[in-house]
């Protein structure tokens, strides 16, 4: 791991048990790098070096790796992924959006659904919002009582480490934007025509409940972020910011995973091409 990448995740990691107050933290941060055009290209180049080491934790076969992508509608997950992980080999990469649960997701329990889409072994596995709306959305708009929102977090935790015991090593990034920033976000998907289809009336409804999400993430933070699936809040006012951030965090955590091309049973020496 490299010097700058140990100084990202020191600073972004939620600590577990931390009381984060976002307000605290500033969504344009951009303290952590330098030059814009020159963190651009870097983040292209560290895209490149992801692009490697899933290719060896593919060949290896024998773990996986899930990044949790959280935030509120505009904090830019679509564009992490396009971002971060566009150099990405697509064999060894999966994408799940999480939506309205389906009657059929509805009737099992609200874990069933994220079980199921976890990473398959030798993959990288992406969750475009994921678990955590059933202690996000759920709590904020009522869609579960309080009993049930407070068992769900050591539930989740428990879920994770299950997962992190049979080889899934989990990184959840929640994207942090201010208020203004996502006005001016949904605007721009009402100015321009080819952003329309990004614009969802339902996303008014949730902005004006923006100080009780605040808080159900603050609460997420504290309770979830463990040793064995720790949070990272992202400074995602700046697209270029959150991007860089994220991709070093990835790189380090494969790096750290070190996965390797396995050993072939036979002698290369021993053939010969016709």
């Amino acid at each position: 791991m490299t010097d700058h990448a140990h100084r990202i995740i020191a600073k972004l990691q939620v600590k577990p048990g931390e009381r984060v107050k976002l307000k605290e933290r500033d969504p344009r941060d951009s303290s952590l790098f330098g030059d814009e055009q020159e963190t651009k290209a870097a983040t292209a180049a560290l895209a490149e070096d992801i692009d490697v080491l899933q290719d060896r934790l593919y060949a290896e076969g024998s773990r996986a790796l899930l990044v949790v992508l959280q935030g509120t509608d505009t904090s830019g997950k679509d564009g992490t992924i396009r971002g971060v992980f566009n150099a990405t080999g697509p064999l060894g990469v999966s994408v799940t959006a999480f939506g309205v649960p389906t009657k059929t997701e509805l009737a099992h329990d609200y874990l069933w659904r994220v079980h199921d889409a976890c990473p398959r072994r030798g993959t990288i596995g992406i969750f475009n919002r994921s678990h955590y709306e059933d202690v996000l959305i759920a709590k904020v708009r009522n869609f579960a009582s309080k009993e049930a929102i407070e068992q769900r977090y050591d539930q989740i935790n428990a879920f994770e480490k299950m997962l992190l015991e049979n080889g899934t090593t989990i990184l959840k990034f929640m994207l942090h934007i201010s208020k203004d920033e996502q006005k001016e976000r949904l605007q721009e998907r009402l100015d321009d025509p080819r952003k329309h289809w990004k614009f969802n009336p339902g996303d008014l409804d949730d902005r004006n409940y923006w100080d009780e999400y605040q808080e159900a993430y603050e609460t997420m933070l504290r309770r979830c972020s463990t040793e064995h699936a720790p949070w990272y809040v992202i400074p995602a006012d700046r697209k270029w910011v959150r991007n860089a951030a994220i991709a070093s965090i990835v790189k380090a955590t494969l790096e750290e995973m070190n996965p390797q091309y396995p050993k072939a049973p036979w002698n290369p020496n021993d053939f010969v091409i016709p």
